[in-house]
């Protein structure tokens, strides 16, 4: 037996999931988890939203079946509802390039997830501005670019980014503590392709030093935030977030171990809901049926 997963999006209208299992059993498929989201109109209830379902499908079909034969199948349902849809193998492995700079932790994290087989995953680059991480790269025998950025550089470093994505044929671009802002037109290039990872929930304290910052004000809780990269900076759709209470009696040393934990667990889980399809971008915000 083998399991494919079913994303599909379309405006709302009865019949929709009655439609797609039906094909799908017709086609000799085993539903073996399901999830749907439908956003109410307007005027529809107290939820200020646009009409839109959502739905996630994980299934067991035969070893004749194909994303194909299954795509095929539901022929009729795609035309009837107008589905936004797509049927990948489950067992495939994502491609990912990660990014990162000097801090590794979040790029340590992934390397042992996917090693472990906790991520579906296979990192086929890393790529940086520092050579901090090219020792892990030879470790795990991963491909090393170090690609330093400066305001006379940028356009072309971006550009051979771009082109790495095309050669390795890569799903995700993942920024693990990345400090470059990507420019426009690159974030634009990966859009629903690139995962940031933030120090703080957004909005959140800028520039340097934003532990220390947070330690200065005194804060109780400090977290981090999981989103796509858009060209408006730190703005984009929002996957995952997480968070930890501190008190007055916390260091700013303490605040940056505890960031750097939440930081590596929040980055790893948007990184999973993204490879398994949990993740729909609507609009500015995002479903995740995690």
């Amino acid at each position: 037996m083998s399991r494919f997963i079913v994303t599909l999006t379309t405006q709302d209208r009865p019949g929709i999931v009655a439609a797609v299992a039906g094909a799908l059993h017709q086609a000799g498929a085993n539903i073996i988890d399901s999830a749907q989201f439908f956003d109410p109109a307007p005027g529809a209830s107290a939820a200020d939203g646009d009409g839109r379902f959502f739905m996630r499908v994980e299934i067991e079909a035969g070893a004749r079946n194909s994303a194909e034969s299954l795509s095929e199948a539901l022929g009729d349902a795609r035309v009837e509802f107008n589905l936004d849809l797509a049927i990948v193998p489950a067992d495939r492995k994502a491609r990912l390039i990660v990014m990162v700079s000097k801090f590794d932790h979040c790029l340590q994290d992934l390397l042992y997830r996917c090693r472990i087989g906790a991520l579906n995953a296979q990192i086929m680059a890393i790529v940086s501005n520092h050579e901090d991480s090219a020792e892990t790269a030879a470790f795990y025998g991963l491909p090393f670019h170090h690609w330093p950025v400066d305001p006379s550089n940028k356009p072309q470093q971006e550009a051979r980014l771009l082109d790495l994505v095309e050669k390795t044929k890569a799903d995700l671009v993942v920024l693990a503590r990345y400090m470059q802002v990507l420019s426009n037109e690159t974030s634009q290039a990966l859009f629903s392709r690139a995962i940031n990872i933030h120090h703080s929930f957004l909005p959140a304290f800028k520039g340097a030093r934003p532990y220390q910052q947070a330690h200065d004000r005194g804060v109780k809780l400090i977290g981090a935030t999981a989103h796509y990269v858009t060209p408006d900076l730190d703005e984009g759709p929002i996957i995952e977030q997480d968070a930890e209470r501190v008190s007055h009696a916390s260091t700013g040393r303490e605040l940056v171990a505890k960031g750097r934990d939440i930081e590596a667990r929040v980055l790893a889980r948007a990184v999973r809901y993204h490879i398994e399809r949990r993740v729909f971008v609507h609009g500015r915000k995002t479903v995740v049926f995690s």
